[in-house]
């Protein structure tokens, strides 16, 4: 399984994120799996990538929590969570796509 999280580096969220991702493989038996981090850096860079804000999870490629039609954009990220808007999934979350 290829795991990347995209990011910018003014987003406050994505470390946060990280922590959560590393967490969840752990519990789903995926501890050995490396997380590529991946810096999106321009807003043209992110049209480019479809970089729909930071964080950005994909597995094997995939953006488990993507909407269609969503657009590249150099921005943060909300996800709908159990707590409310947050700016990374739970841990629950991620478990739950791993799974």
């Amino acid at each position: 399984m290829d795991v990347t999280l995209r990011y910018f580096d003014g987003c406050p969220n994505w470390r946060l994120a990280q922590q959560r991702l590393r967490a969840a493989l752990d519990c789903t038996g995926h501890g050995d799996v490396a997380i590529v981090l991946e810096r999106v850096e321009t807003a043209a860079d992110a049209a480019r990538v479809g970089f729909i804000g930071s964080p950005t999870i994909l597995l094997d490629g995939v953006d488990p929590f993507g909407r269609p039609g969503a657009t590249g954009s150099l921005s943060c990220r909300l996800y709908s969570t159990a707590d409310g808007l947050a700016g990374s999934p739970s841990v629950d979350q991620l478990v739950e796509v791993l799974s």
